[in-house]
């Protein structure tokens, strides 16, 4: 069964290194990652896809340091159409709080 939903509510990347969707018992697939730098100066975002017995580090780095210009939309086209196995997780830092707001849709599948 494929279930559409939303894998990261909009929320503030965090600046530090924290996960933001495990698939738990399921495979996902991402459709959509959005970041959005709502401050008045440039902000940089990583995104790194982790595998169940790993944790975020240059191994496993997508995405590194992408600087978003104040007000930027960005949409991760190197993320679209990545699949999470079961426990694999999304893990991103931002490298200033309260900047850049993210949201995450995608796939489950079971």
């Amino acid at each position: 069964m494929v279930t559409v939903k939303v894998l990261v509510s909009a929320k503030f990347a965090e600046n530090t290194q924290t996960t933001q969707y495990t698939a738990t018992g399921v495979t996902a697939i991402i459709d959509k990652f959005t970041a959005t730098n709502i401050s008045a100066s440039a902000a940089t975002i990583s995104v790194n896809l982790v595998t169940v017995a790993g944790s975020a580090g240059n191994t496993n780095l997508i995405t590194k340091t992408k600087t978003l210009a104040a007000s930027e939309v960005y949409t991760f086209p190197e993320l679209v159409g990545q699949v999470l196995g079961v426990g694999d997780f999304i893990s991103t830092i931002a490298g200033t709080a309260s900047a850049i707001n993210i949201r995450v849709s995608g796939r489950e599948v079971t």
